[in-house]
């Protein structure tokens, strides 16, 4: 008898403090399955990048704070998950220790910052409930965020998708080239890397195959510009260097075959038609291409 008076109390406790707030929290979780939607659009988004014959920032950003997003949304519903079972600890603890029983509890307001339940619970168990109400909160506007950024995903994937027949034209312009034996870069980016190079002095070197690398560079159709060294941003002459770097690699993408180039956080993608992007932030000068000019060919 006791112990089905406490399952009564606990379920009580848990849905009238609860329950009317997490309704609504997993919403847009639960549309139709938030999780399920980014697995699929994952999956478009790499066979869109092989149709694009490399790497699409502008995707690879949208898709990174999809993730992130996502990721918090799982994060914070285990973290719910505990605080839920934490405050049915607290219901059974009060009831076993005398507390009021289930019948008083169905005329207390559902708010913890009441002083009847305050009375009830105590003041370290009032913070627990409210900490509670943070953690829903927080789980519904994560999950928002989530939705949002998901539905950025899509849309960008749907503009990709509109540029096919362009993009097609351009593949089939240029041609699929495979790496040369000896230094392992393709012919156009050799071409490229040399033009760049009687056009603009270079005492800080430049680099371009790393083998195992998954990106371009691996793949020997990139080459990084260096514009300092050490990891450090480039001076006022060495960053007007870059610039005109860049702006030459625009100017003359269609005669050399150039795919898209990063420097100073930006991207600028020949196949989007997009012209300068943001880059999402990687994380130091070097991540973010403030040191040098990242040249990739088609």
């Amino acid at each position: 008898m006791r112990s089905g008076r406490w399952a009564r109390l606990a379920v009580v406790t848990t849905a009238l403090l609860v329950a009317p707030s997490l309704s609504g929290a997993f919403t847009a979780e639960a549309e139709p399955d938030l999780q399920a939607k980014l697995r699929k659009l994952t999956q478009e988004a790499a066979a869109l990048q092989k149709e694009y014959r490399g790497e699409i920032l502008s995707l690879e950003d949208a898709k990174r704070a999809a993730q992130k997003a996502s990721t918090r949304v799982k994060r914070l519903q285990a973290d719910l998950s505990l605080a839920q079972r934490q405050v049915v600890g607290f219901a059974q603890s009060s009831y076993m220790t005398g507390g009021a029983d289930a019948s008083q509890l169905f005329s207390m307001s559902a708010d913890p910052s009441s002083l009847a339940m305050q009375a009830y619970l105590g003041n370290a168990r009032t913070e627990r409930l409210n900490s509670l109400k943070d953690l829903v909160a927080n789980q519904k506007k994560s999950a928002r965020v989530a939705a949002a950024e998901i539905g950025k995903l899509q849309t960008h994937i749907k503009q990709l998708k509109a540029r096919r027949g362009e993009v097609e034209r351009l593949m089939a312009k240029y041609g699929f080239q495979a790496p040369d034996a000896g230094s392992g870069l393709t012919q156009r980016m050799v071409s490229t890397r040399n033009a760049i190079m009687t056009q603009f002095p270079m005492p800080f070197g430049v680099g371009c195959l790393r083998p195992g690398d998954p990106g371009e560079h691996g793949k020997g159709r990139a080459c990084d510009f260096m514009m300092s060294g050490g990891g450090r941003m480039p001076d006022a002459v060495a960053k007007e260097r870059g610039d005109a770097l860049a702006q030459w690699c625009i100017e003359n993408a269609s005669q050399y075959g150039i795919m898209y180039i990063i420097w100073q956080q930006r991207f600028y993608d020949m196949r989007t038609g997009a012209g300068w992007r943001m880059m999402s932030d990687r994380g130091g000068v070097t991540a973010n291409h403030y040191d040098h000019v990242h040249v990739s060919v088609l």
